[in-house]
């Protein structure tokens, strides 16, 4: 019998709402409004419902595509930024190319952790104890800010991780790291050696080529007490996008 069969679901997406936490870089954020309305005269007995979405694609809970970040003028393996990006999107590293993530998920429950905190490879080993991510897994890690998801302000000095933390998991080359906060890294952080902030999003995307998944909720996950997890994320495919919001999940072995 699949182990999966019974495994429990746990849903690790954050609610979206107007006022949800937005970093600064991507507000306004977020609108939805109802344009159809069951109250508008139809003149039949069927009526319907339905709205407008407004969002910029690094809200909420989502995904980082390779097109998100350059080093140096250039993305991924090299590719110019300058080359390959028009009004329309990316012809390259579009958030469509990244491919539904069906796969193990290491899990450090580091929670909880103080404001602006930067959790360390040492952290995450601590956390882990024995276990360790394989090439291709999926690294989580949470710092315990997603239980502020109502409060903008203190959700935004979520604690997030060290440079060392961004190499040690690409050192085990995962083909995605995600936490519970905005950004992975610490925003306003400076990297003394390169001279940027967002260390993570500056190393991983255009020369590592591993995904950032922002704004878990790792609640949930973390009171089964488990250290791996089977972890499901499917990106939309937006053409030339940037990012994509994305609903992941853990899948639990039933005890």
């Amino acid at each position: 019998m699949n182990p999966l069969t019974n495994a429990r679901i746990i849903d690790l997406e954050q609610p979206r709402f107007t006022g949800m936490p937005i970093h600064p870089a991507h507000k306004p954020g977020y609108f939805y409004a109802l344009h159809r309305r069951h109250s508008d005269p139809t003149g039949t007995p069927r009526t319907s419902a339905g709205g407008v979405l407004t969002m910029m694609e690094h809200t909420g809970t989502h995904i980082d595509a390779l097109s998100h970040q350059a080093a140096h003028g250039c993305l991924h393996g090299g590719v110019n930024a300058h080359e390959v990006e028009s009004p329309a999107g990316f012809s390259q590293h579009g958030v469509e190319e990244i491919p539904p993530l069906l796969r193990r998920a290491v899990f450090a429950d580091l929670a909880p952790l103080p404001a602006e905190y930067e959790f360390t490879a040492d952290d995450l080993e601590r956390a882990l104890g024995g276990t360790r991510p394989n090439p291709g897994d999926i690294l989580l890690v949470r710092t315990g800010f997603a239980k502020l998801w109502h409060d903008e302000a203190a959700y935004l000095k979520a604690a997030g991780a060290h440079k060392s933390a961004t190499l040690w998991a690409a050192d085990h080359q995962v083909s995605a790291v995600g936490a519970d906060n905005m950004a992975w890294d610490v925003p306003g952080v400076v990297d003394p050696e390169t001279g940027v902030t967002l260390f993570a999003h500056f190393y991983l995307l255009p020369q590592k080529g591993i995904y950032i998944i922002e704004n878990l909720n790792l609640e949930e996950l973390a009171t089964t007490g488990v250290k791996e997890c089977f972890f499901i994320c499917l990106p939309l495919k937006l053409n030339g996008a940037t990012g994509s919001p994305v609903r992941p999940v853990a899948l639990v072995a039933a005890p």
